[in-house]
């Protein structure tokens, strides 16, 4: 009987200690990869309240689905929510993690782009 008791707590503690180690690993954002886009404000859509429903992305109003690139040229469409709406044309990099999407973007000029994502845009 005792055998069974110690077994138990040992397998939750276990649990225990890999569910904290999952949670900081999920607050951290370690394991997060960068994406370039251009914005394209055909592509946004105002976001509506839901009157009371859980909003999962933080009630920003203003929501993009981009085709995005990383550093490699490869390709992924990213949904993302925003604050206000975006310039026209302005490229972004997009700190994305699994899992918990887009944790953070910023404006970056053509010329920081990675040379693979600068061969997907045309610059006037």
């Amino acid at each position: 009987m005792k055998k069974k008791v110690f077994i138990g707590i040992g397998t939750a503690a276990v649990l225990l200690v890999g569910l904290v180690f999952f949670g900081i690993w999920f607050l951290s954002g370690t394991g997060s990869a960068g994406y370039y886009t251009q914005i394209d404000n055909s592509r946004m859509e105002e976001v509506h309240s839901r009157g009371g429903v859980v909003d999962f992305k933080g009630g920003l109003p203003y929501s993009y689905t981009l085709l995005s690139y990383d550093e490699n040229g490869g390709e992924k469409e990213i949904t993302f929510g925003t604050s206000k709406e975006l310039r026209e044309g302005a490229f972004l990099r997009l700190t994305v993690m699994p899992v918990r999407g887009v944790l953070e973007w910023a404006e970056v000029s053509y010329e920081e782009l990675p040379p693979m994502v600068q061969k997907r845009y045309a610059v006037d």
